[in-house]
């Protein structure tokens, strides 16, 4: 694991295209508010964690172990705001196998999605959102990150914070997702007392994860494969990639690990599920 995880660390600062590489954020404060996401006042609201001290942004890791074999994989569809010119040279950052392989084994999935992914690919974003098999969720509009020293990404100021998010669920409106979730996963998964204090009153739960799949720039999947079937426990969030150039081996991985979990009895879910097993408010 700490090879694997150092790895890890140095590719991101090579190029932070991904959005999880490393382990959970360095703080793990619990608590959202007005929701910039949510359909009309009459429909039915996704859970969300209630907000902590001072409302203070809710952080979301992993479901409950004791209400069965449930597991949520989820998909960070990444792409930086300054990444233009390299998708318009071919460099893909979307999947569409991976989606199509999800689809064909019936796996329900979270996707976690860059305002910049949704500007780029906008048939590919109104298409999972759509869907009901998935469920679309903000990933920053920018990808950069909402801390210092996070992997090698560019930062966002802290007063800018709220806007970049903003400005994400707003691409993701424009792009034909109908209904995205009010989820959101910072960049990097790094975050700090600053950052969940920016986000107050947004209404979103910051969703990280408590299995680290290693699927960023790994050329090896049986190795991944390893990693996630050694770490899904009951209530788990894994954490993988939609973007094909950064992450070449998550749908081989995909299709061994479906298979395998739901031979040993797990079931797969969104987090929209995981969250509100936890005691969330609708």
């Amino acid at each position: 694991m700490i090879p694997l995880a150092r790895r890890i660390t140095a590719v991101c600062a090579l190029g932070a295209a991904l959005t999880a590489c490393g382990t959970a954020g360095t703080t793990s404060s619990h608590a959202p508010s007005r929701s910039p996401v949510s359909a009309s006042p009459t429909a039915t609201r996704p859970p969300v964690l209630t907000p902590g001290p001072g409302g203070l942004t809710p952080v979301f890791e992993h479901g409950p172990r004791t209400l069965g074999k449930t597991v949520a994989l989820t998909f960070d569809a990444d792409m930086t705001a300054d990444e233009g010119p390299r998708a318009a040279d071919g460099e893909h950052f979307d999947n569409p196998d991976l989606i199509a392989t999800l689809r064909t084994l019936k796996v329900p999935a979270t996707v976690f999605m860059t305002g910049r992914w949704a500007d780029q690919y906008p048939a590919q974003a109104r298409a999972l959102g759509k869907d009901p098999q998935f469920e679309v969720a903000n990933h920053s509009y920018s990808h950069y990150a909402f801390t210092a020293d996070c992997y090698g990404l560019p930062t966002v100021g802290a007063d800018r914070m709220r806007d970049d998010v903003q400005r994400a669920y707003d691409s993701l409106r424009k792009a034909g997702v109908p209904k995205p979730m009010p989820y959101f996963r910072f960049p990097g998964g790094c975050y700090d007392q600053q950052a969940l204090r920016a986000l107050s009153g947004l209404g979103v739960t910051a969703v990280q994860w408590d299995v680290v799949s290693g699927d960023a720039f790994a050329t090896d999947a049986d190795a991944v494969v390893r990693q996630v079937l050694d770490g899904v426990k009951p209530g788990s969030v894994v954490v993988m990639h939609c973007t094909r150039s950064a992450a070449p081996t998550t749908e081989r991985v995909v299709r061994s690990v479906v298979p395998e979990l739901r031979k040993r009895g797990y079931r797969f879910v969104k987090v929209s599920e995981l969250i509100g097993q936890s005691g969330a408010k609708h």
